[in-house]
């Protein structure tokens, strides 16, 4: 146990002494723990991959990842972009598992080596997409919510395959038979989900929140509960962490959970990205330099080329297409599962396993420094990313004609919703990135707009040049420097400006580059109540502060 504690604690200590670098650098804090996994495996401090307590570690960060992403999935976003989702997943699994397969049998590798290849070529990291998005704040945007509808795809994809191989590794009963029975177990299980996330859990948790540490706990029980159970009919922790959080998505609890549960996330993920780290100073690349760098531009390139094709077919914007695109540039913790699974049967040889290994490595390093910088990218290469866009886009339908308002207010979450919902409807135009949002907002009979401050097209798209009042309540700090940036640049004046920050050194850099106002949420509560108690000293106005609030909190209740 000692030692166990001991190796952990290096573990530790060099990833938040890389962490710390990579955040000075303005570097994605993933590559610091693959890092840490190399520096380790490298030196021979210790070999992280034979310790059983780090591989436990590393499938429970997996689980509450995908616990998180379960919160995240309302059944209404499901519902808004399934079917495209759908669409777009069986493409460019298909489209990238038939290129793949042909270049590495052009590569000299035997047909059955080259299908493992190629299939795992297909698959893109679950972890890194939704831990860099949400780093983002991006999850509920549109490409955001297509990129987690393609990734439930491949994972669905990628299970099935994991079954029928395991069937074949047994050589025990039917394989067609038991494949068909677990895709019945899980819609069996989808639906209770569905029904406990509806009827059951909203309730319960409703009670249990009035206890902050209550609710934490019920919420982890439930999550190694139904993980517990789902082992015992076949599934793994993995598929029971997505399942146990969509049964909570509908729960108002949702955003506390998350919260609550962020950081064992980040520490059980820690270990996963050590381990993948580390299995690469382990492994032999004798003579897989050359199919190394090709594959690996194969998925950091030809990927998101597929996505950006088969997007602008199914008739999405340039920009919407591009950011889905760079999501899916690397190859999945799913792909290293399936060639541990395809060497164990017999069916490649461990040098297929260090080149689908290596390819990992390269494109999550790679494609991290794309997902963040997507924006940056896009907008160089916003021009012949045209050829890819159609003249009438899904974001088109998705707003509607009532633009030139002169109140723009972008962002409409839980302080964007208060602010609309206390400004005339006829003078508001309503900017989101949450296609679900925007859906909603059109049945209330708000002016709406689908896109987003990051994006450059907004200014014109949105008529700001005619507003007198442009409200941001987006706190990331870049996406509102960037919108003041290119409203001073207006012809004609510009019209006043209020963002929103977090910080008070977020907002004294906004104050600096022209913002007429910063709302910083405590702040700006603490003046108006401080204002309010001192015009009335026998405090009745505070009856009518709490029904205004009651009614306000109806009123959010009633558009969700």
């Amino acid at each position: 146990m000692t030692g166990g504690l001991l190796e952990l604690a290096i573990v530790i200590l060099v990833a938040a002494v890389l962490g710390a670098a990579a955040k000075l650098f303005r570097q994605p804090v993933i590559l610091a723990y693959l890092a840490t996994g190399i520096v380790i495996g490298y030196f021979g401090l210790l070999n992280v991959q034979d310790k059983e307590v780090f591989s436990i570690f590393s499938d429970l960060g997996i689980m509450f990842l995908l616990f998180l992403v379960g919160l995240e999935i309302n059944y209404a976003s499901l519902r808004l972009v399934g079917k495209a989702s759908v669409i777009l997943g069986l493409g460019q699994i298909v489209s990238t598992a038939a290129i793949g397969y042909l270049i590495t049998v052009a590569l000299g590798f035997p047909p059955l080596q080259a299908l493992y290849i190629a299939v795992a070529l297909t698959f893109s990291s679950t972890i890194i997409i939704v831990k860099l998005l949400s780093d983002k704040r991006e999850l509920h945007s549109l490409h955001g919510k297509m990129s987690v509808g393609l990734l439930l795809v491949q994972d669905l994809v990628a299970i099935l395959i994991l079954i029928f191989l395991a069937g074949v590794g047994t050589g025990e009963g039917n394989v067609w038979w038991n494949l068909i029975f677990t895709v019945l177990k899980g819609v069996v299980l989808f639906a209770l989900m569905m029904f406990l996330g509806r009827k059951v859990f909203p309730p319960l948790f409703d009670k249990i929140a009035r206890s902050q540490e209550l609710l934490f706990l019920a919420s982890v029980a439930w999550l190694f509960l139904l993980a517990a159970a789902l082992s015992k009919i076949g599934f793994s922790i993995e598929i029971a962490g997505l399942l146990a959080g969509l049964a909570l998505a509908n729960s108002s609890e949702r955003f506390e959970i998350a919260y609550k549960l962020r950081p064992l996330r980040d520490f059980f993920i820690l270990v996963f990205f050590v381990i993948l780290g580390a299995s690469i100073a382990f492994s032999n690349f004798n003579g897989l330099t050359f199919p190394i760098v090709l594959l690996s531009l194969f998925v950091l390139i030809g990927n998101p080329l597929i996505v950006l094709i088969l997007m602008g077919i199914m008739g999405y914007r340039k920009r919407t297409s591009f950011l889905a695109g760079v999501t899916v540039a690397q190859i999945s913790e799913f792909s290293l599962v399936l060639a541990a699974v395809g060497l164990r049967i017999g069916h490649i040889t461990d040098g297929v396993v260090a080149l689908i290994t290596a390819v990992g490595i390269i494109t999550i390093a790679t494609s991290s420094y794309l997902i963040m910088h997507g924006e940056t990218i896009y907008q160089f290469l916003s021009k012949p990313l045209s050829f890819f866009e159609r003249k009438k886009t899904k974001e088109m339908e998705l707003s509607d004609g009532g633009m030139g308002k002169p109140i723009v207010l972008i962002g409409c979450g839980r302080t964007g919703e208060s602010l609309a919902l206390g400004l005339p409807r006829d003078e508001v135009l309503i900017v989101d990135f949450d296609p679900d949002v925007v859906k909603k907002l059109k049945i209330k009979g708000f002016s709406v707009l689908y896109g987003d401050s990051a994006d450059d097209e907004l200014i014109h798209r949105a008529h700001m040049k005619e507003a007198r009042l442009i409200i941001s309540t987006n706190p990331d700090l870049d996406d509102n420097l960037a919108l003041l940036v290119r409203l001073s640049l207006l012809e004609d004046g510009k019209p006043k400006v209020i963002v929103r920050a977090d910080t008070e050194v977020d907002a004294k850099t906004l104050y600096e580059h022209g913002a007429d106002y910063v709302l910083l949420p405590h702040f700006t509560s603490g003046q108006y109540l401080g204002k309010t108690i001192v015009l009335d000293p026998e405090m009745g106005v505070l009856e009518t502060l709490r029904e205004n609030d009651q009614a306000l909190l109806k009123a959010i209740d009633g558009k969700r």
